[in-house]
This record gives C-alpha cells, structure tokens and sequence, in this order.
C-alpha cells in the first residue's frame, strides 16, 4: 500500500478491497469508496514475475519507471481507438456463467457444519488462514483424503469442550470433550445428492483398539472397549478423533475420508459470523438447561441463543438425545440456507468473517491441513443442491438391557439397511434425470437371453477380494453352478473397488448368464474385449474387487433407500 493519498493499510477494512463483479462472479480487490481515487485507469494486471522482466521502480529504462509526482503512466492504446473499460483490456469475450452456477460455487460446502464452507473465501488471504487452523494425525484410520473422482466421506464431530469465554456453564465440569454431535456426510460420486446421518451419542458400540501418535512423536494403541457409549470414543482414556473415525467404521462399515472437529465456540461465532439463522419453533420453549427460552414461531438465532439451541432436549420431542438430534439437524439446514443465500455470497464483510471463524473453529485431520485442501473440499461440496442433502439418522430401539432407559442400540432390521444404501451411493432424494439414465443402461445389461452355464467361459482374477477368493470362487463355480470352463488367473494388476466382468459383444449371453449366478449388478458388467483362456479360447474377465464378501454372496446393490425418518436441507420444519 503506498502513503500518497490512500493511508495506511491497517486504516482499511480488508472487506472494502474486495468486491463481487457482477460479471464474472469473482471478487476483486478494489479500493473502498472512502479511499481517493486516482484519476488515471488502472493499469493491467501484471504477470506475477514482470517484476524480474521490467524497468524496477527508480530505473530510468523504458521498462517502466514511476512518473513524477507519483502519476501513473497512461497506457498507450492504438491512434483513434477508445480504450476498452478497466479490467477488461485485451481479452477475449468470455462467457458468462449463470447466476445459479455462480452461487453453487461460491457455497463451497456449507452443508459440512458449514466449516468447510468457509474455506471457499479462503484464498483471500491463504497464508493468514493457514496460521489459524489447527489440525491431528489421522493416525491412518481414515482412507487417506477424499478424491475429487469417488464419492466423499466425511465425518464431523461436536465436542461438549469447554473452550473460550462464556462456555463455563455448558459440558462437562473438566472434561477433555467427548464425541457429543456426531455426522456422517456422504456426498455422491456424481456430487447430485448427498446424506448425512447423526449418529446418536448415546449408541452403545464397540470402541475397537486405536493406534494413537503421541505429542513426542511415539505410538500408543489405546486399548478398545466393548459395549460402551459412542460418545466415549473421544477423550475418554486419551483417545482422539481417529479413534473416533475407527469406531465409525467398525459401526456402519464405511470409512471416512476425513474428518473435523468443533466445540461450543464453533456455534456461537460462526452464527454471528453470518448474521444469525432462521429457525421455527411449533410451541414456546423454556428450557433452564439449555438457556433456551423463546416463544412458538419463526427467530433469527446467533452466539449464546444459537448454542442454547443446538443443546437443547429435555423441551421439545420426548425430551432425550433423539430429539435434540432433530433440533441440530434443523439447525444445520438453516445455516446451509442461510450460506448459500446472496446476502451472504455477495457480502465481502460476511465472506471474511466466515473465512477468520471458520478456520478458527474447526480442528481437521492432517489430510486437510491447509486452505487449499480446504478449498478443494468445499468446492467439491458446492456442487450438490440443498434440495438433495438429506438429513437422518442411524436406526435405533432402546436397550433392552436398561430398565430406566439411558442409552439405544441400533435396530438391526433397519440401520444394515441405511449403512449398505450409503455405501452403495444411493440417495436418499428424488434420482435426478441423468442417474436415472445411467441406472437404466446398467439394468439394460441384464436383460436378454442367457448361455447355458456349461458354454460360460470366464477367467477369474484376484483384484482386492480376500486371500483365496479366487480359488474359492472357481470351486463354486465349477462343483455348484456348473461353469466347469472357467479357471483361476490369480491376482489382478490393479485392485478394484468393486467387483468387474468384462465381455465381448459375442459374449453378452455368457455375461448374462454369469451375472444371473453370482448376482452381479448390472453396474459391474463392462462391455470391451474378451481374453484368450489357457485352451486358447475366448473368455471373459472376472475381477473380485474389494467389495467381493465370497462366493455366493450377492453384489446386486439396492436401487432404493430405506423408508427411514429425514429430512432435506432446502426445507424449513418447526421443532416440537
């Protein structure tokens, strides 16, 4: 910042520089309207190394040096012709993106606790944000990062910590925070819907054993415990989040990508950040626990009234921990409305507070340690549409071990059923168009006329199943299902994901026909190009990937979700 005519930097409300083009739907840095404003064009931006290939600033060369009195150069144009508007010289005419897709990525993930959100506004000022974020060894529990070309898991976690001021009075008296507010958030692979499921503090699960990383560095396994709250697979006996991201994995099967962390603070500073939420009340609540006490009706809630909120059970629904689940979910649904909202996509202030709150406020794992990844996240998150996010939670009966009722177990006629739809990708919402379409062509496959099983000729690889899946697989095939032409080409070159039959056109019938037997979907059949088998004969391609449970046991994936209570992110209910 130079001292003629524009003050100091630190005078200069870092929002002010920043502004919303309406034409390209970026901000740019611009001067406050409080500032002077020099009375010369502004000279096209440089590239980031014309300071080594020009005139420096005091040179007498033609490569650039200051006018007198500080004057700017004008830019020279040709004889004749007008000079084309400020920040637009010598461009090509681009396109312009449509408000929709503008706001979309600008969203930048605020269904994730809204702390991936912020990270969208980040590259502002990148290395200031990075200082501010604070970040854990995953301790290799997690898959090792989220992938822009997979679906996306990501695990988020409340702690009752008792951190900042004002937080006195909440959680409990010394504790080092337990998993208090626990969600799954699972974004499709084609980023159209997405799922997050509350999982319920109070489960009784099976903490398993936690390899944790020391601060000096060392390794400690953190022995499991059986048939204890869910809550307790953090804090407790020094456990961190990634023993709470094993128990996850253990509970429902899916792995996290990654996850993150926030306390009380989190709650109050982020609402205030955006100028508070709209949420409804169906009745008056005055609850001396919470320190919630609003009247029936719709409020703009933020900071300590927010808190109060979120943490308030014993007044609405039967007074437990299920209810206050529905109460955070209500929450979270208006703050990824209120984000995704213009008053606060075209707010430089509002954009800068989030970016300063959110980083302040959320612990991550070491796999999304910087903006960048952050940004990377939120943008993949920003694809989805509020519509399409839906909000459930993992079924659950009271336990039949307790007579004064405290905790819940899963409901094990339901919740496999929620834990398999997840990790088969299938959304809870409406399918759009375009998955239907592809779920079309899959089912299409399977249908048609079928070889006899004995003119099935398939090569069998190992490419991620257990040891002996291969083997075990050719056995069953041959003794069982009478595919005596098929035999075992052991381990595949790459691991797979999920389990493949590749086919030649002449060999759709066999595919069929092999589908129809080992209850293949008709996703993991792939039309290409046949192999030649040890007798020199055509034959198709049989990968076990690592969704291969053995042989016998079906692939074909449910087409639909449970019927299980939710909701969806764009739509407004009022607690009761």
């Amino acid at each position: 910042m130079d001292a003629q005519g524009r003050g100091r930097a630190d005078d200069i409300d870092p929002a002010d520089q920043w502004v919303l083009n309406p034409s390209t739907g970026e901000y740019e840095l611009r001067l406050g309207p409080s500032a002077p404003q020099s009375s010369v064009p502004r000279p096209r931006r440089s590239s980031p190394n014309a300071a080594a290939t020009g005139g420096g600033s005091g040179s007498g060369g033609s490569g650039g040096g200051t006018a007198p009195s500080g004057r700017v150069p004008q830019p020279r144009g040709r004889r004749g012709e007008p000079e084309p508007p400020a920040g637009r010289r010598n461009r090509r005419p681009v396109k312009k993106k449509s408000k929709a897709k503008k706001i979309l990525l600008w969203t930048g993930g605020s269904m994730a606790f809204v702390l991936v959100a912020v990270s969208a506004a980040g590259y502002l000022y990148i290395k200031h944000l990075n200082d501010n974020i604070t970040s854990v060894s995953d301790d290799g529990a997690s898959t090792g990062g989220f992938s822009k070309d997979r679906a996306i898991n990501i695990l988020l976690i409340g702690t009752d910590k008792r951190t900042g001021k004002g937080n006195e009075g909440y959680g409990d008296s010394g504790s080092v925070g337990h998993a208090d507010t626990n969600i799954l958030l699972h974004l499709s692979k084609d980023r159209s819907n997405a799922t997050a499921l509350s999982i319920p503090r109070d489960l009784i699960v099976d903490v398993p054993d936690c390899p944790t990383k020391q601060e000096d560095g060392s390794e400690k396994v953190i022995p499991g415990t059986p048939n204890v709250r869910f809550n307790t697979s953090l804090g407790q006996d020094g456990r961190t989040p990634s023993c709470t991201v094993r128990t996850v994995t253990e509970l429902t099967g899916i792995r996290p990508d990654n996850f993150m962390v926030a306390d009380f603070n989190a709650v109050k500073t982020l609402t205030e950040a955006v100028g508070g939420v709209e949420v409804c009340l169906g009745k008056d609540i005055n609850d001396p626990d919470s320190h919630l006490k609003l009247p029936k009706g719709n409020h703009n809630i933020s900071g300590e009234q927010a808190l109060a909120f979120v943490r308030t059970r014993h007044s609405v629904g039967f007074g437990g921990d299920l209810s206050r689940i529905g109460l955070q979910q209500q929450f979270l649904s208006a703050l990824m409305r209120k984000l995704s909202s213009n008053s606060t996509l075209t707010s430089p202030t509002k954009m800068l507070k989030l970016a300063e709150t959110g980083t302040k406020a959320l612990t991550v794992d070491s796999q999304l340690d910087s903006i960048g990844k952050l940004k990377d996240l939120g943008l993949e998150l920003g694809k989805l549409d509020p519509k399409n996010l839906t909000f459930t939670t993992v079924p659950v009966i009271d336990n039949p071990a307790e007579k004064v009722k405290a905790t819940v177990v899963v409901n094990k006629s339901t919740a496999p059923d929620v834990f398999q739809a997840i990790k088969n990708d299938v959304s809870f919402t409406a399918v759009k168009k375009q998955q239907k379409a592809a779920k079309d062509a899959a089912a299409a496959r399977l249908k048609g006329t079928q070889a006899p099983a004995s003119q099935v000729r398939v090569r069998i690889f190992n490419g991620g199943a257990a040891a002996g899946s291969a083997q075990e697989t050719l056995q069953w095939l041959q003794n069982e299902q009478s595919v005596s032409k098929s035999e075992n080409a052991g381990n595949a070159p790459a691991q797979l994901a999920r389990t493949t039959l590749e086919y030649a056109p002449d060999q759709a019938a066999q595919a069929r026909k092999l589908a129809a037997v080992m209850g293949l979907p008709g996703s993991a059949l792939k039309p290409g190009k046949s192999v030649t088998n040890s007798q020199g004969l055509p034959a198709m391609t049989l990968t076990l990937g690592k969704d291969f449970k053995g042989a016998g046991v079906s692939l074909t994936a449910p087409t639909k979700a449970p019927n299980v209570d939710k909701s969806t992110a764009d739509k407004v209910t009022c607690a009761k």
